[in-house]
Protein backbone atom coordinates (compact mmCIF):
# COMPACT_ATOMS: atom_id res chain seq x y z
CA UNK A 1 0.00 0.00 0.00
CA UNK A 2 2.06 2.91 -1.23
CA UNK A 3 1.37 6.54 -0.50
CA UNK A 4 2.82 9.72 -1.90
CA UNK A 5 3.01 11.28 1.56
CA UNK A 6 5.99 10.58 3.77
CA UNK A 7 4.00 9.13 6.65
CA UNK A 8 1.85 6.00 6.21
CA UNK A 9 -1.73 6.85 5.29
CA UNK A 10 -3.97 7.10 8.33
CA UNK A 11 -7.32 5.51 7.68
CA UNK A 12 -9.19 7.10 10.52
CA UNK A 13 -11.43 9.06 8.20
CA UNK A 14 -13.89 7.66 5.72
CA UNK A 15 -12.32 9.68 2.90
CA UNK A 16 -9.08 7.75 3.32
CA UNK A 17 -10.88 4.42 3.37
CA UNK A 18 -12.53 5.22 0.04
CA UNK A 19 -9.12 4.99 -1.59
CA UNK A 20 -8.83 1.36 -0.47
CA UNK A 21 -12.30 -0.14 -0.62
CA UNK A 22 -15.46 0.63 -2.50
CA UNK A 23 -18.47 1.67 -0.48
CA UNK A 24 -21.08 -0.96 0.25
CA UNK A 25 -23.82 1.21 -1.26
CA UNK A 26 -23.80 -0.81 -4.48
CA UNK A 27 -25.42 -3.68 -2.55
CA UNK A 28 -28.94 -3.83 -1.20
CA UNK A 29 -29.30 -5.92 1.97
CA UNK A 30 -32.27 -8.29 1.77
CA UNK A 31 -32.16 -10.32 4.99
CA UNK A 32 -29.84 -11.83 7.58
CA UNK A 33 -28.64 -15.33 6.65
CA UNK A 34 -26.91 -15.96 9.95
CA UNK A 35 -24.84 -14.57 12.79
CA UNK A 36 -21.78 -16.26 14.19
CA UNK A 37 -18.50 -15.70 15.94
CA UNK A 38 -17.31 -13.97 12.79
CA UNK A 39 -20.01 -11.34 12.49
CA UNK A 40 -23.28 -11.18 10.59
CA UNK A 41 -23.93 -12.55 7.10
CA UNK A 42 -26.57 -10.91 4.91
CA UNK A 43 -28.21 -12.01 1.72
CA UNK A 44 -27.93 -9.02 -0.62
CA UNK A 45 -28.53 -7.90 -4.18
CA UNK A 46 -25.74 -6.48 -6.34
CA UNK A 47 -27.33 -3.34 -7.81
CA UNK A 48 -24.56 -2.90 -10.40
CA UNK A 49 -24.59 -6.45 -11.69
CA UNK A 50 -28.07 -7.35 -12.92
CA UNK A 51 -29.39 -7.87 -9.41
CA UNK A 52 -27.15 -10.89 -8.75
CA UNK A 53 -27.75 -12.37 -5.27
CA UNK A 54 -24.64 -12.36 -3.06
CA UNK A 55 -23.71 -13.10 0.55
CA UNK A 56 -22.21 -10.17 2.48
CA UNK A 57 -20.22 -10.84 5.59
CA UNK A 58 -19.95 -7.86 7.94
CA UNK A 59 -16.65 -7.80 9.82
CA UNK A 60 -15.55 -5.15 12.30
CA UNK A 61 -11.88 -4.28 12.28
CA UNK A 62 -10.35 -2.42 15.22
CA UNK A 63 -8.38 0.54 13.88
CA UNK A 64 -4.92 1.30 15.19
CA UNK A 65 -3.25 4.72 15.30
CA UNK A 66 -2.07 4.05 11.76
CA UNK A 67 -5.53 3.04 10.57
CA UNK A 68 -6.36 -0.46 9.36
CA UNK A 69 -3.93 -3.01 10.87
CA UNK A 70 -1.36 -4.28 8.42
CA UNK A 71 -2.29 -7.89 9.26
CA UNK A 72 -5.85 -7.25 8.08
CA UNK A 73 -4.65 -5.65 4.84
CA UNK A 74 -2.35 -8.61 4.24
CA UNK A 75 -5.14 -11.10 4.81
CA UNK A 76 -7.52 -9.27 2.47
CA UNK A 77 -4.76 -9.17 -0.16
CA UNK A 78 -4.31 -12.93 0.29
CA UNK A 79 -8.05 -13.57 -0.09
CA UNK A 80 -8.05 -11.52 -3.30
CA UNK A 81 -5.00 -13.42 -4.53
CA UNK A 82 -6.68 -16.79 -3.88
CA UNK A 83 -9.77 -15.62 -5.74
CA UNK A 84 -7.67 -15.31 -8.90
CA UNK A 85 -7.37 -19.13 -8.98
CA UNK A 86 -11.15 -19.60 -8.99
CA UNK A 87 -10.80 -22.96 -7.29
CA UNK A 88 -14.05 -24.95 -7.65
CA UNK A 89 -14.09 -25.92 -3.96
CA UNK A 90 -13.46 -22.47 -2.50
CA UNK A 91 -16.32 -20.01 -2.11
CA UNK A 92 -15.79 -17.03 -4.44
CA UNK A 93 -14.86 -13.65 -2.95
CA UNK A 94 -16.44 -11.12 -5.29
CA UNK A 95 -15.67 -7.85 -3.54
CA UNK A 96 -14.41 -6.19 -0.38
CA UNK A 97 -16.03 -2.89 0.55
CA UNK A 98 -16.50 -0.68 3.58
CA UNK A 99 -19.64 0.28 5.42
CA UNK A 100 -18.18 3.31 7.14
CA UNK A 101 -16.85 3.66 10.63
CA UNK A 102 -18.82 2.63 13.67
CA UNK A 103 -19.00 4.91 16.70
CA UNK A 104 -15.97 7.19 17.02
CA UNK A 105 -15.13 6.05 20.52
CA UNK A 106 -14.56 2.40 19.66
CA UNK A 107 -12.54 3.20 16.50
CA UNK A 108 -13.76 0.30 14.44
CA UNK A 109 -14.09 0.07 10.69
CA UNK A 110 -16.94 -1.95 9.24
CA UNK A 111 -15.88 -4.07 6.28
CA UNK A 112 -18.11 -6.15 4.05
CA UNK A 113 -16.71 -9.23 2.36
CA UNK A 114 -18.95 -10.05 -0.58
CA UNK A 115 -19.10 -13.73 -1.53
CA UNK A 116 -21.03 -15.75 -4.05
CA UNK A 117 -24.32 -16.83 -2.54
CA UNK A 118 -24.68 -20.60 -2.02
CA UNK A 119 -28.13 -21.74 -0.89
CA UNK A 120 -27.22 -24.12 1.92
CA UNK A 121 -24.46 -25.40 4.15
CA UNK A 122 -23.57 -29.05 4.72
CA UNK A 123 -25.22 -29.03 8.14
CA UNK A 124 -28.66 -28.19 6.72
CA UNK A 125 -28.03 -30.39 3.66
CA UNK A 126 -27.48 -33.45 5.87
CA UNK A 127 -30.54 -32.62 7.98
CA UNK A 128 -32.73 -32.31 4.89
CA UNK A 129 -31.44 -35.43 3.13
CA UNK A 130 -34.35 -37.90 3.02
CA UNK A 131 -32.12 -40.89 3.68
CA UNK A 132 -28.47 -42.02 3.68
CA UNK A 133 -26.33 -40.41 0.97
CA UNK A 134 -25.22 -42.65 -1.88
CA UNK A 135 -21.67 -44.01 -1.89
CA UNK A 136 -20.85 -41.94 -4.98
CA UNK A 137 -22.25 -38.74 -3.47
CA UNK A 138 -20.22 -39.28 -0.27
CA UNK A 139 -17.04 -39.95 -2.26
CA UNK A 140 -17.60 -36.88 -4.44
CA UNK A 141 -18.29 -34.59 -1.45
CA UNK A 142 -15.31 -36.01 0.46
CA UNK A 143 -13.06 -35.30 -2.52
CA UNK A 144 -14.41 -31.74 -2.82
CA UNK A 145 -13.69 -31.00 0.85
CA UNK A 146 -10.16 -32.41 0.73
CA UNK A 147 -9.45 -30.69 -2.58
CA UNK A 148 -10.39 -27.32 -1.04
CA UNK A 149 -8.30 -28.02 2.06
CA UNK A 150 -5.29 -29.05 -0.02
CA UNK A 151 -5.61 -25.83 -2.05
CA UNK A 152 -5.59 -23.69 1.13
CA UNK A 153 -2.64 -25.63 2.56
CA UNK A 154 -0.67 -25.25 -0.67
CA UNK A 155 -1.01 -21.47 -0.09
CA UNK A 156 0.03 -21.81 3.56
CA UNK A 157 -3.45 -21.12 4.90
CA UNK A 158 -4.86 -23.12 7.81
CA UNK A 159 -8.64 -22.95 7.96
CA UNK A 160 -8.80 -23.82 11.71
CA UNK A 161 -12.58 -24.06 11.89
CA UNK A 162 -13.75 -26.69 9.42
CA UNK A 163 -17.22 -28.02 10.25
CA UNK A 164 -20.43 -28.69 8.29
CA UNK A 165 -21.64 -25.15 8.96
CA UNK A 166 -18.61 -23.73 7.08
CA UNK A 167 -18.95 -26.05 4.10
CA UNK A 168 -21.41 -24.84 1.47
CA UNK A 169 -23.31 -27.17 -0.87
CA UNK A 170 -24.27 -25.89 -4.32
CA UNK A 171 -27.49 -26.85 -6.11
CA UNK A 172 -25.51 -29.43 -8.10
CA UNK A 173 -24.13 -31.00 -4.90
CA UNK A 174 -20.58 -29.63 -5.05
CA UNK A 175 -18.96 -28.60 -1.75
CA UNK A 176 -17.14 -25.28 -1.26
CA UNK A 177 -15.11 -24.14 1.75
CA UNK A 178 -16.14 -20.88 3.37
CA UNK A 179 -15.10 -18.86 6.43
CA UNK A 180 -11.32 -19.00 6.06
CA UNK A 181 -8.98 -16.04 5.92
CA UNK A 182 -9.10 -12.96 8.16
CA UNK A 183 -8.22 -15.41 10.91
CA UNK A 184 -6.44 -12.81 13.03
CA UNK A 185 -9.27 -10.33 12.66
CA UNK A 186 -11.78 -12.99 13.56
CA UNK A 187 -9.76 -14.28 16.47
CA UNK A 188 -9.91 -11.00 18.37
CA UNK A 189 -13.64 -10.81 17.76
CA UNK A 190 -14.24 -14.39 18.85
CA UNK A 191 -12.75 -13.64 22.24
CA UNK A 192 -15.24 -10.81 22.69
CA UNK A 193 -18.36 -12.71 21.70
CA UNK A 194 -20.11 -15.35 23.75
CA UNK A 195 -20.73 -17.48 20.68
CA UNK A 196 -20.11 -21.13 21.45
CA UNK A 197 -17.60 -22.45 18.97
CA UNK A 198 -18.29 -26.10 18.15
CA UNK A 199 -15.76 -28.43 19.72
CA UNK A 200 -16.79 -31.55 17.87
CA UNK A 201 -14.36 -31.07 14.99
CA UNK A 202 -11.38 -29.88 17.05
CA UNK A 203 -8.23 -31.98 17.06
CA UNK A 204 -6.52 -33.03 20.31
CA UNK A 205 -3.60 -30.60 19.89
CA UNK A 206 -5.98 -27.62 19.84
CA UNK A 207 -7.93 -28.94 22.85
CA UNK A 208 -4.64 -29.44 24.72
CA UNK A 209 -3.48 -25.92 23.86
CA UNK A 210 -0.26 -26.85 22.07
CA UNK A 211 0.96 -25.29 18.82
CA UNK A 212 -0.69 -26.57 15.69
CA UNK A 213 -0.32 -26.56 11.91
CA UNK A 214 -2.19 -27.62 8.76
CA UNK A 215 -2.83 -31.07 10.29
CA UNK A 216 -5.70 -29.53 12.33
CA UNK A 217 -7.78 -29.22 9.15
CA UNK A 218 -7.20 -32.87 8.26
CA UNK A 219 -8.54 -33.98 11.66
CA UNK A 220 -11.62 -31.75 11.27
CA UNK A 221 -12.17 -33.06 7.73
CA UNK A 222 -11.96 -36.64 9.02
CA UNK A 223 -14.78 -35.88 11.48
CA UNK A 224 -16.84 -34.37 8.65
CA UNK A 225 -16.20 -37.34 6.31
CA UNK A 226 -17.44 -39.71 9.02
CA UNK A 227 -20.54 -37.53 9.41
CA UNK A 228 -21.29 -37.79 5.67
CA UNK A 229 -21.80 -41.53 6.23
CA UNK A 230 -23.91 -41.40 9.39
CA UNK A 231 -25.39 -37.85 9.17
CA UNK A 232 -24.58 -37.51 12.89
CA UNK A 233 -21.46 -35.97 14.53
CA UNK A 234 -18.75 -38.54 15.21
CA UNK A 235 -17.39 -36.95 18.40
CA UNK A 236 -20.00 -34.83 20.19
CA UNK A 237 -18.41 -33.67 23.45
CA UNK A 238 -19.98 -31.02 25.68
CA UNK A 239 -16.77 -29.27 26.83
CA UNK A 240 -13.02 -29.42 26.17
CA UNK A 241 -12.25 -32.24 28.62
CA UNK A 242 -15.31 -34.28 27.60
CA UNK A 243 -14.27 -33.82 23.95
CA UNK A 244 -10.85 -35.33 24.73
CA UNK A 245 -12.59 -38.27 26.45
CA UNK A 246 -14.73 -38.78 23.30
CA UNK A 247 -11.59 -38.74 21.13
CA UNK A 248 -9.64 -41.18 23.32
CA UNK A 249 -12.64 -43.51 23.65
CA UNK A 250 -12.51 -43.78 19.84
CA UNK A 251 -8.80 -43.82 18.97
CA UNK A 252 -7.47 -45.03 22.34
CA UNK A 253 -5.55 -43.07 24.95
CA UNK A 254 -2.16 -42.10 23.52
CA UNK A 255 1.02 -43.68 24.87
CA UNK A 256 2.98 -41.56 27.39
CA UNK A 257 5.78 -40.93 24.89
CA UNK A 258 3.26 -39.49 22.41
CA UNK A 259 1.83 -37.00 24.90
CA UNK A 260 2.98 -33.44 24.15
CA UNK A 261 5.27 -31.74 26.65
CA UNK A 262 4.38 -28.59 28.58
CA UNK A 263 0.68 -29.43 28.71
CA UNK A 264 -1.19 -28.76 31.95
CA UNK A 265 -3.29 -31.94 31.58
CA UNK A 266 -1.45 -35.19 32.28
CA UNK A 267 -2.10 -38.30 30.24
CA UNK A 268 -2.96 -40.27 33.40
CA UNK A 269 -5.96 -38.05 34.04
CA UNK A 270 -7.71 -40.12 31.32
CA UNK A 271 -8.63 -43.79 31.69
CA UNK A 272 -6.52 -46.16 29.63
CA UNK A 273 -9.06 -46.36 26.82
CA UNK A 274 -8.34 -49.08 24.23
CA UNK A 275 -8.86 -48.02 20.59
CA UNK A 276 -12.19 -48.98 19.05
CA UNK A 277 -12.63 -50.50 15.62
CA UNK A 278 -13.92 -47.70 13.40
CA UNK A 279 -15.98 -50.29 11.46
CA UNK A 280 -18.12 -50.78 14.61
CA UNK A 281 -18.80 -47.03 14.82
CA UNK A 282 -19.36 -46.64 11.05
CA UNK A 283 -21.04 -49.87 9.95
CA UNK A 284 -21.65 -50.58 6.26
CA UNK A 285 -18.99 -48.04 5.26
CA UNK A 286 -16.64 -48.82 2.36
CA UNK A 287 -13.40 -50.36 3.76
CA UNK A 288 -11.27 -47.82 1.85
CA UNK A 289 -13.33 -44.96 3.30
CA UNK A 290 -12.75 -46.39 6.79
CA UNK A 291 -9.01 -46.64 6.13
CA UNK A 292 -8.91 -43.03 4.91
CA UNK A 293 -10.81 -41.64 7.92
CA UNK A 294 -8.65 -43.70 10.28
CA UNK A 295 -5.52 -42.12 8.74
CA UNK A 296 -6.98 -38.66 9.31
CA UNK A 297 -7.91 -39.23 12.96
CA UNK A 298 -4.42 -39.91 14.31
CA UNK A 299 -3.39 -38.34 17.64
CA UNK A 300 0.10 -37.26 16.54
CA UNK A 301 -0.30 -34.50 13.91
CA UNK A 302 3.02 -35.51 12.32
CA UNK A 303 1.65 -39.03 11.65
CA UNK A 304 -1.70 -37.85 10.30
CA UNK A 305 -2.28 -38.01 6.54
CA UNK A 306 -1.87 -34.69 4.75
CA UNK A 307 -4.69 -33.37 2.54
CA UNK A 308 -2.64 -34.37 -0.51
CA UNK A 309 -2.11 -37.90 0.92
CA UNK A 310 -5.88 -38.11 1.31
CA UNK A 311 -6.54 -37.12 -2.31
CA UNK A 312 -4.10 -39.82 -3.44
CA UNK A 313 -5.75 -42.48 -1.24
CA UNK A 314 -7.14 -45.60 -2.99
CA UNK A 315 -10.65 -44.57 -1.84
CA UNK A 316 -10.45 -41.96 -4.61
CA UNK A 317 -7.83 -43.31 -7.03
CA UNK A 318 -9.31 -46.84 -7.35
CA UNK A 319 -12.61 -45.47 -8.56
CA UNK A 320 -13.77 -43.65 -11.65
CA UNK A 321 -12.19 -40.19 -11.99
CA UNK A 322 -13.94 -37.52 -9.95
Amino acid sequence: MSSSSTSPPSLNSIGDVNALFQTAKKYEELNVIGTGAYGTVYKARDLHNGGQIVAMKKVKVALTEDGIPLSTLREIALLRQLEAYRHPNIVRLLDVCHGGQSLERDQQLVLFLVFEHVEQDLESYLKRAPGPLSENRIRSMSYDILSGVDFLHSHRIVHRDLKPHNLLVTSSGRVKLADFGLAKTYDTEMKLTSVVVTLWYRPPEVLLGVSYNTAVDVWSSGCVLAQLHTRAPLLAGSCDSEQLHCIFRLIGRPAKHEWPQNVSIVVDSFPDYPPQDLADILPRVHPQALDLIKGMLVFDPAKRLTALDCLEHPYFTDHAPH
